[in-house]
């Protein structure tokens, strides 16, 4: 989908937006349950930095119809706020002596394959719900790292479509001359709508009535003799 074709809330079919959510949601279940907001001030950084995560890749993915650089910087603002929150919780699980779960764990194995095909929130409130907090931790900690892979991913991507394409100053300065030099019909998108001399058939623009040549006036013709 072109850029200025997206349509209102289609960040919402991002892949990577999908798995942030999930973070967020876990982030928050684990605090509710685990951490103290009225006298640990992690419990709000933490909620905050999932929250980051997830709302930079909205505003990123909406600002690119205005700006290639905007879209970049809160896209890495985006990972750089997930991997804060990467940290948080490994602290969490060091501090208290609780395991975190490396590569060759048997949970991990068992879950890493499963949450690379779910990106719905409720799949990982059915997974979490009663379990410890070194468990939920761990999941979280796994299911950071996915997002993490898919924003780098998504960056790379970024990154491309501004080499192959320009920035949005670039690209609407191309469309102007391309404009101007008749290479945008009529009928492109662009001026369509906003053409004044026939907007209900754009292609075959109709010239304007020109009216009696105002320094040589008509004279009425005079009645024929009877």
């Amino acid at each position: 989908m072109e850029d200025d074709e997206r349509k209102i809330d289609s960040y919402k079919t991002l892949k990577v937006y999908q798995k942030t959510i999930c973070v967020f949601d876990i982030t928050c279940y684990f605090v509710d349950h685990f951490l103290d907001r009225g006298h640990d001030r992690t419990a709000d950084q933490m909620q905050q930095a999932a929250r980051s995560g997830k709302q930079n890749i909205v505003e990123g993915y909406s600002d690119a119809e205005g700006s290639t650089d905007s879209e970049h910087k809160l896209t890495v603002i985006a990972k750089g706020s997930l991997e804060e929150l990467k940290e948080d919780f490994q602290d969490y699980l060091r501090i208290h002596g609780l395991t975190i779960w490396d590569q060759e764990h048997e949970k991990y194995k068992a879950c890493v394959p499963r949450f690379k095909k779910h990106n719905d929130t409720a799949y990982y409130m059915r997974q979490i719900n009663g379990r410890s907090a070194e468990d939920i931790a761990n999941i979280a900690l796994i299911v950071i790292y996915q997002a993490l892979s898919m924003l780098h991913g998504y960056i790379k991507y970024i990154n491309r479509k501004f080499l192959e394409q320009g920035g949005v100053k670039e690209q609407r300065y191309w469309k102007r001359v391309q404009y101007r030099d008749g290479r945008f019909g009529r009928d492109s998108r662009f001026g369509r709508e906003q053409d004044p001399n026939n907007p209900t058939n754009p292609t075959e623009p109709t010239t304007p009535t020109i009216p009696n040549n105002p320094t040589e006036p008509t004279t009425p013709k005079k009645p024929l003799k009877q």
